[in-house]
């Protein structure tokens, strides 16, 4: 009953304006009202009036639903619909009647996702499969869609960076001490980038600490309705730093940082890029990329943080690189944790039009803040079949190729 009281509390702040709707990424493809945040809002409120559980329309429009918080900043009244949607889709969670494939399908994402170790146990009858074929979108598509989008979606195996579990600071007096959160896909399938994001703090002056055992934050569950789950990942990852003695947990997963900001915990989290403009000065010569690299808002760091500049200003110190943004640059790819793999059909929609914004600006790179969308657009750059496709990479692996020197190589819509 709490529970519901609080929903009915949110939702009631909501005065039927309308002026969310331009800002929501399935209003935009369908113009349906209840395919918008106030027509989301409307269902809501009839379900809690009504006292009764959510019913398939219900259902269909809050799946629907990307939780990408665009219209969070586009109300005039303050609706939270940050707080609206996980709430809502938890009372979704406990009383839809869904289809046995369908709840198989989300038993088995959060089941595996949250946890490093399984999905690491995973990397070999993955490589396996790629080796015999087996992997291919059509074939898996014909058990569950779901399962056709997680196999265009996979990332690359590549060999995984171990981390130590303290590496100290480079070029000049100690600046922080920070924790580093690696988290559970992030872990599993890009400690790249973590290794990246490791050695740019250093070399701009930051102790860094990567305590073990670390696991999910709980930034999945928390956006997909399993509120219990998410708190009990939450907890973990807030006494696991607290006993590391840190002040400040860094992410560079724009998803995970929206959800550990909002810990009960004795230190600050905050993004690789929001920490890296804060300190000042940068102290690391940065090494020309002769680039044009286009940049992509990452949802829930674009509007679940409001983190726009500091990103943009960590490219423009980098010296020979062009940074330039898509048309309809607000607008999701389609990624949305794991609703890309819930929601396949819509996903892809989504991610062909961004795929296309991309490629019309013409540039060599494509860099986001959060893993979740570059393989979202990757897998998007390779449906459209275009001749000429950029490299994706993630901002802090930018930063960190100026930081080396090297040559650049163009990689691909891969990561």
């Amino acid at each position: 009953m709490t529970q519901q009281a609080d929903l009915r509390a949110l939702t009631d702040t909501c005065v039927h304006c309308g002026f969310c709707l331009p800002a929501c990424p399935t209003y935009q493809l369908w113009g349906e009202e209840m395919d918008s945040p106030r027509g989301r809002i409307h269902l809501l409120t009839q379900m809690l009036e009504q006292d009764s559980g959510p019913t398939p329309a219900i259902v269909q429009h809050l799946d629907a639903c990307l939780g990408c918080l665009a219209c969070v900043p586009a109300c005039p009244s303050g609706v939270r619909y940050d707080e609206i949607i996980p709430a809502a889709k938890a009372v979704v969670e406990q009383g839809a009647d869904r289809r046995p494939p369908d709840r198989l399908l989300r038993a088995g994402i959060f089941a595996l996702f949250p946890y490093p170790r399984r999905l690491r146990a995973l990397r070999g009858p993955l490589r396996l499969a790629r080796r015999l074929g087996l992997d291919r979108p059509a074939l898996a598509a014909r058990i569950h869609p779901g399962l056709g989008a997680m196999a265009a979606l996979a990332p690359p195996l590549r060999r995984r960076v171990p981390l130590p579990t303290r590496i100290s600071a480079r070029n000049g007096p100690r600046r922080a001490v920070v924790g580093l959160l690696t988290g559970c896909v992030q872990s599993a399938f890009f400690s790249h980038v973590s290794a990246a994001t490791a050695r740019v703090l250093a070399q701009e002056g930051c102790d860094v600490v990567v305590p073990r055992g670390q696991g999910c934050c709980g930034a999945l569950a928390q956006h997909s309705g399993w509120p219990d789950q998410a708190r009990r990942f939450g907890r973990r990852i807030a006494r696991t730093f607290a006993r590391a003695g840190v002040d400040v947990v860094v992410t560079d997963v724009a998803g995970c940082g929206s959800t550990i900001k909002e810990l009960d915990a004795p230190w600050t989290a905050m993004d690789v890029s929001e920490l890296l403009v804060s300190l000042g000065e940068p102290r690391a010569q940065r090494h020309p990329l002769p680039l044009t690299v286009a940049y992509h808002d990452a949802c829930h760091l674009a509007y679940g943080q409001g983190i726009r500049s500091a990103p943009r200003e960590l490219l423009a110190g980098i010296p020979g690189l062009t940074v330039v943004s898509p048309a309809d640059a607000e607008t999701c790819c389609g990624s949305a944790g794991v609703y890309n793999l819930l929601q396949p059909a819509t996903a892809a929609e989504l991610g062909a039009r961004k795929a296309e914004a991309l490629l019309d600006t013409g540039a060599d790179v494509v860099v986001a803040g959060n893993p979740g969308c570059l393989l979202q657009i990757a897998a998007a750059l390779r449906a459209s079949r275009a001749e000429q496709m950029p490299t994706l990479m993630h901002t802090i692996e930018l930063l960190d190729a100026s930081l080396a020197g090297a040559p650049f190589a163009r990689a691909g819509p891969g990561l």
